[in-house]
């Protein structure tokens, strides 16, 4: 019975995932981005312990799996690409693009299908067992929320426009399939020199959070795309 039970426990986890992103999408529909995000990040949580309990458990299985990555596509998908697509309606459209102005925030759900694209690319690449390779999907939503909520007087004042979002939609969807390696925050030991590029990530993270507050979390993401562009280079 208690085997029975514990199988199923990193499933509901995963479920609980799923629900969050739900939360997320319509928290976004209605322009809440602060709570949006919150669900964003609560879904990262249970995001986190699902894979963790599925080890401690060893209760691996093909369905959760593919549920596992159903509800990371809703949470880290579909929810930040609401969250565009809400600020799509916000933000000043150029007026010689005036005639497309409705269609602008469609071009939000690229997000969605990128980051689809991007969690099967990874269940089947054999080469993402210790790092990744182009943004991981959690990165992606938390980039968008962080952004939105953190910098969103500036998106929606007439220094910025719809063409700039569209720009910014496309670069991160690509970045999500990208070829990419992103440096893996795991440490196995505390060895500056087997973690100094750690090290370094760490260390810029911390002004960047306090000089920006909440949008210093999507200047963290642009910080960890930047070092791993660089790393790769010098490798």
């Amino acid at each position: 019975m208690a085997n029975c039970i514990t199988r199923h426990i990193p499933n509901a986890v995963t479920c609980c995932n799923l629900f969050s992103g739900c939360l997320a999408i319509v928290a976004a529909y209605q322009g809440d981005y602060r709570m949006a995000l919150a669900f964003i990040v609560l879904g990262a949580v249970f995001d986190f312990f699902d894979g963790m309990l599925a080890r401690a458990l060893n209760a691996y299985s093909p369905l959760g799996k593919e549920l596992d990555s159903l509800a990371d596509d809703v949470t880290f998908g579909v929810a930040p690409a609401m969250i565009v697509f809400s600020l799509f309606k916000e933000v000043r459209v150029p007026d010689f693009l005036s005639v497309g102005e409705e269609i602008f925030p469609y071009t939000a759900f690229l997000i969605a299908v990128f980051s689809a694209l991007r969690l099967a690319k990874f269940n089947i690449d054999t080469r993402q067992t210790s790092s990744f390779i182009g943004v991981p999907t959690p990165a992606n939503a938390l980039f968008w929320g962080s952004l939105v909520v953190g910098a969103h007087d500036f998106l929606v004042s007439d220094s910025f426009n719809a063409l700039y979002l569209l720009a910014l939609v496309l670069v991160t969807s690509w970045l999500l399939v990208s070829e990419i390696p992103m440096f893996s925050l795991k440490f196995k030991n505390l060895s500056w020199y087997d973690n100094r590029v750690r090290f370094i990530f760490l260390l810029g993270c911390v002004p960047l959070m306090l000089i920006l507050g909440i949008a210093g979390l999507a200047a963290i993401i642009i910080w960890y795309a930047l070092l791993s562009l660089i790393t790769q280079r010098k490798a």
